[in-house]
């Protein structure tokens, strides 16, 4: 559910006010999700400031000790929300009977969608993953068979959770990108070499755009000086290899 375009509420929270309606207890509730107590209160209190009327109360003293409890809105917003959650998925179930897969056809729009400043943005599955003391080494295959390296910190790994056969989104900015032509077997220290056939080049005063269509079918997008690309002798047809960093490969997953 979403409000003023932020998401007001999501599984998780439902999730979390469900668990306090049978704790009764903030921290109850915040060991059965598996979340920190602070957490689960910074969530209460977005849900409570968002909300027309609270949805969670917190009573102290009394009897019984005090305790945390849902309020009519909460326990209202927890049974719309799977009310909904219900006709969707009858929804989805509907729509993969007449189109199939609709959970891939849901990824490739988020990507076509997506809007980040980083002009080569390619999907790509995990081969492997290798951690060291300091940084993990990721390993990731695209659709033309090529393989891609990146270099995160080991806290980045963790908190995408990243394993073998994951679906992982690789970002990286035109400018991070090298271009030459028969590096094949150039002694560099860029561990990723992508090889493809320049499809445009465009000149500028001070730099050019180069893209370059990859066997897969990705294109890849370059920014060189001017200078580099008459060097080059760059023009349409030729092939030409790309090398980018492993350290300035950045991942992403689906929310």
């Amino acid at each position: 559910m979403r409000r003023a375009d932020r998401t007001f509420v999501g599984e998780d929270r439902i999730g979390l006010l469900e668990a306090i309606d049978r704790c009764g207890s903030i921290s109850g509730a915040a060991r059965e999700v598996g979340i920190s107590y602070k957490t689960a209160w910074d969530a209460v209190d977005a849900m409570n400031n968002a909300a027309e009327k609270p949805l969670v109360r917190r009573s102290v003293g009394g009897v019984g000790g005090g305790g945390t409890m849902l309020t009519e809105g909460g326990k209202e917003t927890v049974r719309l929300y799977r009310v909904l959650q219900g006709e969707h998925q009858r929804f989805i179930g509907r729509l993969e009977g007449r189109l199939g897969d609709v959970g891939r056809l849901y990824s490739l729009l988020r990507r076509v969608t997506m809007r980040v400043s980083a002009r080569n943005v390619f999907l790509g599955k995990v081969k492997e993953v290798r951690k060291g003391a300091v940084s993990t080494e990721v390993i990731l295959g695209m659709k033309g068979g090529e393989t891609l390296c990146s270099v995160i910190t080991n806290e980045s790994a963790r908190v995408l959770g990243l394993k073998p056969e994951m679906e992982a989104y690789v970002f990286f900015k035109a400018s991070a990108v090298i271009l030459g032509k028969d590096l094949h077997n150039a002694k560099v220290s860029a561990r990723n070499l992508l090889c493809g056939k320049v499809s445009r080049v465009v000149h500028g005063p001070v730099n050019a755009e180069v893209t370059v269509d990859l066997p897969g079918g990705s294109v890849l997008t370059a920014i060189v000086t001017e200078e580099s690309a008459n060097r080059l002798l760059l023009a349409n047809g030729d092939h030409v290899c790309a090398l980018v960093k492993a350290s300035s490969v950045i991942l992403g997953l689906d929310a």
